[in-house]
């Protein structure tokens, strides 16, 4: 179930945002109504980004190895022809 707190909870009661994001559950804060941040714990914060930390590691390989570069412009518009396709 989706958990939306008002930001005082996140000093307020701290303990139970804390019980919530160990169990894997996000906890969306808000501020005035609106929504300002997300906590996850560690353990799902390393799962959603541990594959894009690969992947630099992995451009950061391939760039040593070749002279060959792109522009920005290039970049994106291989990018856009991929998502329009």
């Amino acid at each position: 179930m989706i958990q939306i707190r008002p930001v005082s909870d996140l000093r307020n009661k701290f303990p139970e945002i804390e019980s919530v994001v160990r169990n894997g559950v996000p906890v969306f804060l808000t501020k005035n109504g609106y929504g300002t941040m997300v906590v996850l714990s560690l353990e799902k914060y390393a799962d959603m980004t541990d594959d894009i930390e690969i992947k630099l590691d992995e451009a950061d390989r391939a760039a040593e190895l070749s002279t060959l570069r792109y522009t920005h412009e290039e970049v994106f518009s291989r990018l856009k022809m991929k998502t329009d396709a």
